[in-house]
């Protein structure tokens, strides 16, 4: 069932109280862990995302194939020399890669963003976030904030919501205990460099971890310490017995002389690590090369390179040859760091000028930046309620998170620019799959 004209018809039919409505919704994020301060809270907007249950099928299936040919990756390299020199790691990196989880799930988490066409059904990748995946709490709470829709208690529409904290936690649990290390009662640590970290959601997973009897910390991780034998936190002391590790590899390997006690204990085998090493593999830009390689591909199926090109956008390597080439084709590309996340250094052609376009391309040639297609989003209409009163076309990205290698739900973000960001004008809005 397409909700999406009913709640158009019904927000133009009560205008002001839909307003009121929506300034209600924003005021209750700003009084929430959605508020980090600043005037950095999550903005949304007053329809949210439906899909059906043939597009939920759609991302299991998109999901299902992704996962095994990450799964894939991740083995070619742990075996292969020469799959190894596809990737730019350092031996320190590689080092960290090569290290056995101990558990047999090759990725536990990661958010595979999408451009979805819901018309076509056929998708193109953004990219993959297999380190540090984030925003599950976000898309709890604004579910949760349906209460205050105006629009959406009127209606009320038959829905399914896939729940995405209390059931990472369930996978979390479920990849620790097929580790011949685990305890009946692990100490766990969620780790990240805290200056960096979308904190309010560590401590959203903290308090749920301590609700089901878990000694759980959230840690900065250059205060682990490590005695020989076991890993702690050295303000609390308590001992680590496994890490859920939301600090991502390119911070890790930027501070690498000041985590070394987390590095050795991880060497040692003294802690189980979710969210090991070997994940930044498909999370780093290059795999967008590294999966036309041919010798990358004769790891696949035949049906798994046809998927491949199909649906990954074309990447190069911004040098001075490539920039030259693009220079005059804006509107047709999009640059990226080959190792960011949260879109930072993230330029869309669609977005500048012809000046300001050369200046950005010229300026970072040769500066470890990729050059990627650009994917035209897939637009819908909704509507901004707090800050006009016209309804708009929005681009739409497609987050579909995967646990233990199983779709998991999804996290929807919309925008009016060329890039779907929190930099840059970025909506996120609560996703529901109607039952029909």
């Amino acid at each position: 069932m397409n909700y999406d004209p009913i709640f158009k018809r019904y927000i133009d039919d009560h205008f002001v109280e839909s307003k009121e409505s929506a300034l209600e919704i924003t005021m209750a994020i700003q009084k929430s862990e959605l508020n980090a301060g600043n005037g950095n809270y999550t903005r949304t907007l007053h329809v949210p995302r439906f899909f059906s249950p043939y597009d939920k099928e759609r991302f299991s299936k998109i999901t299902e194939m992704t996962y095994g040919i990450f799964s894939k990756v991740i083995e070619a390299y742990k075996k292969d020399t020469q799959i190894r020199e596809l990737f730019p790691f350092s031996k320190e990196l590689e080092e960290l890669i090569l290290l056995d989880p101990g558990y047999p799930v090759p990725i536990p988490i990661c958010r595979i963003d999408i451009f979805y066409d819901e018309t076509t059904k056929n998708f193109h990748f953004c990219e993959f976030n297999t380190d540090g995946t984030s925003a599950m709490n976000e898309n709890y709470r604004l579910t949760e904030l349906l209460k205050l829709n105006n629009a959406y208690e009127a209606i009320h529409p038959d829905v399914e919501v896939m729940e995405l904290m209390e059931s990472w936690i369930d996978a979390f649990l479920l990849t620790y205990d097929s580790s011949p290390n685990a305890k009946e009662d692990p100490k766990i640590a969620i780790v990240d460099f805290l200056e960096n970290a979308y904190l309010s959601e560590l401590y959203q997973f903290e308090e749920r971890f301590k609700k089901r009897g878990f000694q759980c910390e959230v840690v900065d991780i250059r205060d682990l310490r490590f005695d020989g034998e076991r890993l702690y936190n050295q303000k609390s002391g308590m001992p680590i017995d496994v890490i859920y590790r939301r600090a991502v590899t390119k911070d890790v390997m930027e501070h690498y002389g000041e985590v070394q006690d987390f590095i050795q204990a991880l060497k040692q085998g003294a802690i189980v690590l979710i969210g090991a090493f070997q994940t930044q593999l498909v999370h780093h830009k290059c795999i967008n090369q590294v999966l036309f390689e041919a010798k990358m591909q004769s790891y696949f199926t035949q049906e798994e390179i046809r998927f491949i090109e199909e649906h990954v956008p074309q990447t190069l390597d911004l040098d001075q040859k490539t920039a030259e080439m693009i220079e005059g084709q804006k509107d047709r590309w999009i640059i990226k760091p080959k190792d960011s996340y949260a879109a930072k250094g993230v330029w869309a052609g669609v977005d500048l000028d012809e000046k300001r376009w050369r200046k950005v391309i010229f300026d970072f040639v040769d500066q470890n930046y990729i050059v990627q297609q650009y994917i035209p989003p897939y637009k819908t209409e909704n509507i901004d309620l707090v800050n006009y009163n016209e309804w708009g076309m929005y681009s739409n990205l497609t987050g579909l998170y995967v646990y233990n290698g199983l779709f998991a739900g999804v996290y929807s973000r919309m925008s009016d620019s060329g890039i779907i960001s929190t930099q840059y004008n970025e909506k996120t809005v609560a996703t529901l799959f109607t039952k029909e």
